[in-house]
């Protein structure tokens, strides 16, 4: 799941990254999107991003493109985290009994 705090991004995968990784365009940006697979945080910063329109780089694992285009198909979201907190639940595999 998520950490849920301010200084989430200690915990991040890029936090040792070169700045310029994660602001890259084009093909750059699926290296940037590979830093952040299988990161503690990832919810964390996505939710950063989505909240707050951040326009450049790459976060939570989603181009400024990708995140322009959901925030087009759901305008209405006032807090991402509920959101995505819930898609993570219900993809998540089920738990052995």
């Amino acid at each position: 799941m998520t950490t849920e705090s301010a200084y989430w991004h200690e915990d991040a995968a890029c936090r040792s990254a070169d700045p310029d990784e994660l602001f890259a365009d084009n093909t750059a940006q699926n290296r940037a999107k590979a830093i952040c697979t299988g990161c503690r945080v990832r919810t964390d910063c996505l939710v950063e991003a989505l909240d707050n329109r951040v326009e450049w780089g790459v976060w939570g694992g989603m181009t400024e493109r990708e995140r322009r285009a959901l925030l087009r198909r759901k305008p209405h979201v006032a807090s991402w985290r509920q959101v995505l907190e819930r898609a993570q639940r219900e993809h998540e595999p089920p738990r052995a009994s």
